[in-house]
């Protein structure tokens, strides 16, 4: 297959995609078949890359207060207002916030200007938001950030356990390797411990609808019950651990008990008895984790009394067992190895250790080194919102949305002297704030290197040339440094030559002290760099044996159990859980344009349980306001039979640039984990209540519309057209005008109506034989299916019959797609339904023949099994 072979990036999986442009300038993605992250795999998101490209919303040329400037005076200007801060301020008075999405080239140089010539760890990065507590959890356990468990331990497995994971949708293709590989071995068992019943459930042979916070208790009475039922390993905990006693001791002092385990986890004793047997029974065990357990207050602890129960039965450095935490970002674990937070040195070196910080220092040559740690994500912000810190510098990602507490993040860089935002993506709700926009390339631009989850190191290739005066980040933040007179520490010419001295870099005083190692690759060629494999570290191999604690042994932590510090009350009674949903990507800046990925979930909603729907007097569909004490969302009202009672979910991606009032980041509580500093995303107190619209509607528009005279409002891309969804609890006064300003009609154009007295007004809007825009409103949401008036935009003319159906909203000939189920294909839900009552279909394997729904990623694959088991 010819094309540039590159990776994907979106999640942690690291999946191998080849890039492959047509003869009409197009670009193809296809999985790649001979990356061991995927072997051609591709998720929905994945698949779809193509359709994120172009220059469509792209930030193209620098500015300073909104005025377009050249690069040399852009740079000038961030080189010399951070010297002058730094010189009347204080080297403390400057940060940056990076992340994720950076390659390990860019975190590098990032990571080197603050630590290693300005010489403050006050770097951070979102990545703190989604695994920092996985990475206290580590070194407290393991004495160096490492993650001992390989993909290839999930085809071996037993037994696999997902905890807060519904990798079914955030993971897809790692959780298809599981599918794959329990489907060539029946005996092998899967159990989902999580407080939603997610698609990933569908599979599961066992669920644990575990209480949100309880997985402390939940660990530490199987920590218990493995020690009381001779389940421990004497002789590997005697050669290569130490602090069982002190563990066990909290173990049994907090939950060894089995019934108050159970009620306290607001479990059935049969259910936990189930886990604990299963558990027992299979000694190729992987327990993989993620965002629920990292984003809480007591995440750490969460992930150490997992890594416990591993460490009791020596399960651990063997092949199919091992506790894994699966990372959210595509190069989170190349942040980590470059020392990209603000507790971290560079290669997996300690800031607290001197000798660590000399080596680092001798080996940039540097003026001065970071000293102390630095602040963490939501202690920096509070700090820029105090103004102790007077310049931040934010690279490819967007606070603003993301963050807990989100308007004070906002109103903490209104308040900022120096607000510098380098990015790919124009009017981010993040990048509205700042007085210096740097257009950085963007995926398919940029060429470097990611880490995934499984520590394997891999190319990103770049296949097309950045735009206009777009450029890669670290020569963004290279020529910063050369202007702030440390030009000889960052001459740089390549990526090449940083991944060069970053990987030299992990070589420095290691003689076995540090698994991150990746020194022998510091000599290989400019060729062998760009043609360089996917290689995973340590390139020595890892034993057992190999803990980097002084004492070189794995240490038990000693964890005892904590309820969240926000509860819920008689003002807000429900607990608001956050994340993601299967085809959106973090704060939507790629993704949303890619009509497929909208088409399955087109607009932010809560979901909860019917019973406490309908107890506070919500109907599905109908808009509802979500509020805690530190702001308020309106989003759609969804009972999916996810939620337990008590409980409420609210995806993470909507913001202000998709939706009038969806940043459920501003709702988050701000409290963290005081180890690791993650915050507490999956606990919050909140209430939920109508939204007591006057009116609903729709619009169908071929370009976007003037929302501002709409009270509340949502939009989504479709391929021939815009989707707006509009409310408002004022009535609309003088509709027919009201409707031709929304339109961006004047008047000239066809325009077929229709209202009663019921408040239900249509209008159609014809130019040329083609439909422009529709708008529907009505005092309900209730509406026609969207899918066959979506279908007309694509039409060059409009026939008699589609005139006369045209304000009914649908054919009758037409079979109602509903939402779309498999964005690979397109295939809705009502011609799934349809085929599955038309040819008795019993599986989902029975559906991917007929329509191909569920054949390619497979992330949708819970839903199809639902439909098939749903009452008819």
């Amino acid at each position: 297959m010819t094309g540039t072979r590159t990776t994907c990036p979106y999640c942690g999986v690291g999946c191998g995609v080849i890039a492959t442009r047509t003869p009409k300038g197009a670009i193809d993605i296809d999985g790649d078949p001979d990356h061991p992250a995927n072997f051609g795999r591709l998720c929905s998101k994945g698949s779809a890359l193509g359709e994120t490209l172009g220059t469509a919303g792209r930030l193209l040329h620098p500015s300073i207060d909104g005025e377009r400037v050249d690069w040399d005076t852009a740079l000038d200007n961030v080189a010399a207002r951070l010297t002058d801060i730094i010189e009347n301020h204080g080297r403390q008075a400057v940060a940056f916030y990076v992340s994720g999405q950076l390659l390990t080239e860019d975190y590098y140089v990032a990571n080197k200007l603050m630590k290693g010539f300005i010489g403050t760890a006050n770097i951070d990065t979102n990545s703190r938001l989604c695994m920092s507590s996985a990475v206290a959890a580590h070194k407290r356990a393991f004495g160096e950030d490492i993650v001992p468990v390989s993909y290839e331990d999930l085809d071996l497995a037993d037994l696999v356990v997902l905890v807060g994971s519904n990798a079914a949708w955030c993971h897809p293709v790692l959780f298809q390797r599981i599918l794959a590989a329990k489907a060539k071995r029946p005996g092998m068992r899967l159990v989902v411990i999580d407080p939603r019943r997610t698609p990933t459930c569908e599979f599961a042979d066992l669920h644990l609808p575990v209480r949100a916070g309880t997985d402390v208790w939940l660990f530490n009475g199987l920590l218990a019950w493995l020690a009381r039922h001779g389940l421990a390993n004497p002789s590997y905990i005697a050669k290569y651990t130490s602090g069982i006693e002190e563990a066990l001791a909290v173990a049994n002092a907090s939950a060894s008990d089995v019934d108050s385990v159970a009620e306290v986890c607001g479990l059935d004793r049969q259910q936990l008895d189930e886990f604990f047997d299963l558990f027992a029974r299979h000694v190729r065990v992987v327990t993989m984790f993620s965002q629920g357990v990292n984003q809480s207050s007591a995440g750490t602890d969460k992930a150490n009394s997992i890594i416990n129960c591993h460490l009791l039965t020596g399960r651990i450095g063997r092949a199919g067992m091992g506790p894994f935490s699966v990372t959210g970002q595509p190069n989170a674990m190349g942040g980590r190895e470059v020392g990209g937070m603000a507790n971290m040195l560079a290669a997996h070196m300690d800031l607290e250790n001197e000798a660590h910080r000399r080596t680092v220092q001798q080996f940039w040559r540097s003026p001065a080194i970071a000293s102390e740690q630095g602040l963490k994500a939501v202690d920096m912000f509070e700090a820029i919102h105090a103004g102790t810190i007077k310049a931040v510098w934010i690279m490819a990602t967007n606070p603003v949305v993301s963050l807990p507490d989100a308007d004070r993040v906002r109103e903490a860089l209104q308040r900022c002297e120096l607000v510098v935002v380098s990015d790919c993506i124009a009017g981010t709700d993040t990048g509205r704030c700042a007085n210096v926009l740097l257009p950085a390339a963007a995926w398919g631009e940029k060429d470097g290197t990611v880490t995934n989850s499984e520590r394997r190191i891999s190319r990103q290739r770049a296949f097309t040339p950045p735009p206009a005066d777009a450029r890669p980040d670290w020569w963004i933040v290279s020529q910063v440094a050369q202007r702030m007179g440390y030009g000889e520490a960052f001459a740089y010419g390549s990526a090449y030559e940083i991944f060069i001295e970053h990987a030299a870099m992990s070589g420095q005083g290691v003689a076995g002290s540090r698994a991150f190692d990746i020194s022998e690759l510091a000599r290989i060629t400019r060729d062998e760099y760009d043609n360089l494999q996917p290689v995973r570290w340590p390139l020595t191999g890892m034993a057992a044996s190999r803990f980097y604690h002084d004492d070189r042994r794995a240490h038990f932590v000693a964890t005892s159990p904590q309820l969240p510090r926000n509860r819920p009350d008689g003002e807000f009674p429900l607990v608001l859980n956050t994340g993601r949903i299967r085809d959106q990507w973090h704060t939507m800046t790629r993704t949303a344009r890619s009509p497929r990925l909208a088409a399955h979930i087109s607009e932010s909603y809560v979901d909860l349980h019917r019973a406490d729907a309908d107890r506070l007097g919500l109907r599905e569909g109908a808009l509802a306001s979500v509020t805690t004490r530190w702001g308020c969302v309106v989003v759609r009202v969804r009972c999916s039979g996810e939620m337990s009672a008590g409980s409420i979910f609210v995806p993470i991606h909507w913001n202000d640039q998709f939706c009038s009032q969806g940043r459920i980041g501003a709702l988050v509580n701000p409290v963290v984990d005081p180890i690791s500093g993650e915050p507490e995303f999956k606990h919050t107190p909140a209430r939920v209540e109508p939204y007591g619209a006057s009116w609903h509607g729709f619009a169908l528009t071929r370009v976007p519309i003037d929302i501002a005279s709409a009270e509340w409002w949502t939009q989504s891309y479709g391929a021939d057209f815009v989707r707006t969804e509009l409310a408002g609890r004022r009535p609309v006064q003088n509709v027919h005008e009201w409707a031709l300003r929304l339109l961006g009609a004047v008047g000239q154009e066809e325009c077929i109506e229709y209202r009663d007295g019921s408040g239900t007004y249509r209008i159609a809007v014809i130019v040329n034989q083609r439909l422009q825009s529709v708008l529907f409103i009505a005092r309900e949401a209730e509406f026609p299916d969207r899918g066959w008036l979506a279908s007309l935009f694509g039409k060059k003319a409009l026939s008699s019959a589609d005139r006369d159906m045209l304000l009914l909203g649908e054919s009758p000939q037409a079979t109602p797609t509903g939402p779309i189920v498999c964005s690979c294909f397109g295939v809705g839900r009502g011609a799934i339904l349809a085929a599955i009552a038309a040819q008795s279909m019993k599986t989902p394997q029975d559906v991917g023949r007929a329509l191909r729904a569920g054949t390619n990623c497979g992330s949708c694959l819970p839903e199809i099994k639902m439909l098939l088991t749903a009452p008819r």
